[in-house]
């Protein structure tokens, strides 16, 4: 989830509307306010890693540290002060390429999975280019007039939840890294798990009924949305039952201790082959030992370090093939995002936000009416509309502020670095 634009095809900012509504107070002090506020938090995740920390890449789909603060640097500089500060120059002339992700229209690019051999430029260059950078938006913000600040808010809003992603993704792919440590260093050690309201029972009390009904799904108000959440339509939903609690960690040692990983029958087919070729036997940071000593206990990769797996705690770093392979192993299905979106509407689920996204058996696609945005942001979600699942709510390391009812993440089916759980559904026949 790495969005970005480019300054030489059509102005985006004339776009973003369409992407977002402005921020809610649109003057330059209250924007400045929330620019630094933003920028700041991308600092505090970062002020724990080392250097070295800050390089690695343990896997194509994660990027160093050091590669998420300069590419969201690089989204300001390319697209709000090349053509709205006048006289304002990049500061380094290979840093675009470099720090692209994937947009095609903004030009060619740095291979993604070699971003964690770029040694250089080092972590102190990347510092300055953020402060240099945050120099020139302050000076951009200062010198504009009105009708200025109204123009680029839209666009500002879109960079700052583009940087508040890429802070949630500094602490999975950090983490990911983390775990590939023989000797399991921790990211902070006073960190803890939330803990999560308890089991996911298909009973009657663990469980909130929707009754057969047409529902408004999607974005219909005017504070900050991405275009996939858009536009609201109505959806018939129900009858169904939808669990109130998150699926835990003792719930998923029961699946694990009744063969679940081993029986096909509850797997699609897609998944099977990657539990087999992988040799997945269990959540995918969680270990047999504490990292010096194999034994017969569960422990799991956290911020923290190495623990001992929670029985109480929600389940985490599952794919969508494992959470379909577990409802289906207890009789039930996961929610679709327009289930899911109803019950947290109304406020049935427990811990919808914070603690895990939450699996659906909703494919990401277009709503319908949905239009991609013309120009540079059109990239930003809609071209990945194929052969991936919708998540719901939040996570832990998702940045306050950035969790909304109708905010559609989205993942590949073999997915499972980030923290993604699940919680159950039942149709009622």
């Amino acid at each position: 989830m790495t969005k970005a634009a480019s300054p030489h095809a059509a102005d985006p900012s004339s776009r973003a509307e369409r992407m977002s509504a402005p921020p809610s107070t649109g003057t330059a002090a209250a924007l400045l306010r929330r620019y630094r506020a933003v920028r700041d938090e991308t600092e505090r995740r970062a002020a724990p890693l080392t250097p070295e920390d800050q390089v690695v890449q343990s896997m194509p789909d994660a990027s160093p540290a050091k590669w998420h603060r300069a590419h969201t640097t690089w989204f300001f500089e390319q697209f709000l002060l090349t053509p709205h500060l006048p006289g304002f120059a990049p500061f380094h002339p290979d840093y675009a390429y470099l720090f692209n992700s994937y947009y095609v229209s903004a030009g060619p690019r740095h291979s993604r999975t070699a971003r964690g051999l770029l040694t250089r430029p080092g972590v102190d260059d990347v510092t300055a280019y953020r402060i240099h950078v945050d120099r020139a938006f302050a000076r951009m913000l200062e010198t504009a007039d009105a009708a200025k600040i109204a123009e680029i808010a839209p666009l500002i809003e879109v960079g700052l939840n583009h940087e508040q992603q890429h802070q949630e993704l500094m602490l999975t792919d950090i983490l990911h890294a983390f775990a590939q440590n023989p000797i399991p260093p921790a990211y902070d050690s006073n960190w803890s798990s939330p803990k999560g309201s308890g089991s996911s029972s298909a009973q009657d009390d663990g469980a909130v009924l929707l009754s057969e009904g047409i529902h408004t799904i999607g974005h219909g108000s005017d504070d900050f949305h991405f275009d996939n959440e858009k536009p609201a339509h109505r959806a018939l939903v129900g009858p169904v039952k939808i669990s109130r609690n998150l699926v835990t960690n003792g719930e998923w040692l029961a699946f694990m201790d009744a063969g679940g990983y081993r029986t096909a029958a509850l797997w699609l087919m897609d998944g099977f082959a990657v539990v087999t070729n992988e040799e997945w036997e269990a959540p995918g940071l969680w270990r047999k030992g504490d990292g010096r000593q194999v034994n017969g206990e569960w422990h799991e990769m956290t911020l923290a370090g190495l623990k001992p797996v929670d029985r109480d705690a929600p389940v985490k770093h599952i794919s969508y093939y494992e959470a379909d392979a577990f409802a289906r192993w207890r009789g039930q299905h996961l929610p679709t995002e327009m289930e899911w979106e109803v019950a947290a509407r109304a406020g049935h689920l427990n811990d919808a936000y914070g603690i895990v996204w939450q699996w659906t058996r909703s494919s990401y696609a277009p709503y319908p009416g949905y239009r991609a945005i013309e120009g540079a942001l059109g990239e930003y979600n809609g071209k990945f509309m194929v052969n991936q699942y919708v998540l719901r709510g939040s996570s832990l390391a998702t940045p306050d502020g950035h969790s909304r009812v109708t905010y559609r993440n989205f993942f590949y089916p073999h997915h499972r670095w980030q923290f993604t759980g699940l919680r159950l559904a039942s149709y009622l026949t």
